[in-house]
């Protein structure tokens, strides 16, 4: 699933993927998350402050990396995986931002906001981001911070973890492996 930060109660959601995978069964999944559009949320926040008195959401809230092991796992997964990906886009300003966004469906889904805002506050935002995060050439970046994820549905047939305390190797002789390769190297 690519769409699951326009979910409302994520928790549910991921209870309910998980009731219905077969045991061993995989889940995969992607979605926006953590910093995504930081700079575009900043500028409209320092604008419509500034020209308004005040700010509600105009970007939507999204999930940080680290809440998301901790809801799979509740969920019932196990085996995580949840790996983060770093995505800039430049755009030629915050206008054509803010259209594209639109366009791919991903406007603002919160309840609490304001419906408009303002000319001045729009022109004000907009500047602000040109001043606080553009590039040389004139152009803006947008930040798409994209988290996948991998939990499987248990299984008895599923590799086990060994039983505490029985290792054969300790952590500490990890540090003295590239001696021995480079010795038995030299033997060879």
């Amino acid at each position: 699933m690519r769409c699951l930060h326009w979910v409302n109660d994520l928790p549910r959601a991921l209870e309910q993927i998980h009731y219905v995978l077969k045991p061993d069964g995989v889940f995969i999944g992607a979605m926006f998350g953590g910093d995504t559009l930081y700079e575009l949320r900043c500028s409209l926040q320092l604008a419509e402050t500034e020209r308004e008195g005040g700010f509600s959401p105009h970007v939507s809230p999204f999930t940080a990396v680290n809440d998301l092991g901790h809801l799979l796992g509740r969920a019932g997964f196990n085996t995580l995986t949840v790996d983060t990906d770093e995505i800039q886009v430049n755009y030629p300003g915050m206008f054509e931002l803010m259209e594209d966004l639109q366009g791919m469906g991903e406007s603002n889904c919160a309840w609490n906001r304001k419906a408009l805002l303002h000319r001045d506050t729009m022109l004000a935002a907009a500047a602000v981001y040109g001043e606080m995060y553009g590039n040389e050439d004139g152009s803006v970046p947008a930040t798409y911070q994209i988290y996948y994820m991998i939990g499987w549905k248990y299984h008895d047939s599923q590799a086990q973890p060994a039983e505490r305390g029985s290792a054969t190797v300790s952590f500490g002789e990890l540090g003295k492996i590239n001696n021995l390769m480079s010795q038995e190297k030299k033997s060879q």
